[in-house]
């Protein structure tokens, strides 16, 4: 496979987008883009919990339901769901219905909930690696872990997150532009 790929609109992109347009806006908009805020960055934890196992463009799609049965993924709002709510959310076809993912998601925003503005944001930039001036040239390039986020998963597990391992907090890495793995040529790189 080809690390390129040239969209509809004449510009060369990571190839991974295909031809989705919902992944050409994301890869665009986005992937690679420094986020900020403890609600966004739960929420970026928390789908990356859920995509594990699964394409991110499931994710993706299910996304806006994901936000209307989750509250906007406020953690105060999350944090105070009970039993009634994950049964609500088991039984809805919207979303990836996984007991344990849904469980660890209200468990998380009970931490976050707990913790002071914007400690959730400062503790996860702190892990970020310095910016390089260096594109991966391709996919075989990209790492799926590095020791960042091994490191941050460390930590985060030592604080009681769940479905934060180091794979998946490489992606959120990736997808809340701690790092940029834009590769060589893409017109965002």
């Amino acid at each position: 496979m080809t690390s390129l790929l040239t969209g509809p609109d004449a510009r060369d992109r990571c190839a991974w987008v295909g031809d989705d347009a919902e992944y050409r806006r994301y890869h665009d908009e986005e992937w690679g883009t420094p986020l900020h805020g403890d609600r966004a960055l739960f929420e970026k934890m928390a789908l990356e919990g859920f995509q594990a196992g699964l394409s991110w463009i499931t994710i993706l799609r299910k996304r806006p339901r994901f936000r209307e049965v989750f509250a906007g993924f406020g953690p105060a709002a999350v944090s105070a769901f009970g039993e009634d709510d994950v049964a609500r959310l088991m039984q809805d076809p919207g979303i990836i219905r996984n007991r344990a993912k849904i469980e660890a998601t209200i468990g998380n925003a009970r931490i976050v909930h707990d913790m002071a503005d914007g400690e959730l944001d400062e503790l996860m930039w702190s892990f970020a690696p310095p910016a390089s001036d260096t594109r991966p040239a391709a996919f075989a390039d990209v790492p799926a872990v590095t020791a960042e986020s091994t490191a941050l998963s460390k930590e985060l597990r030592r604080r009681g997150f769940r479905f934060v391992g180091p794979t998946t907090m490489y992606a959120l890495m990736q997808s809340a532009g701690m790092v940029d793995d834009h590769i060589a040529g893409c017109w965002r790189a």
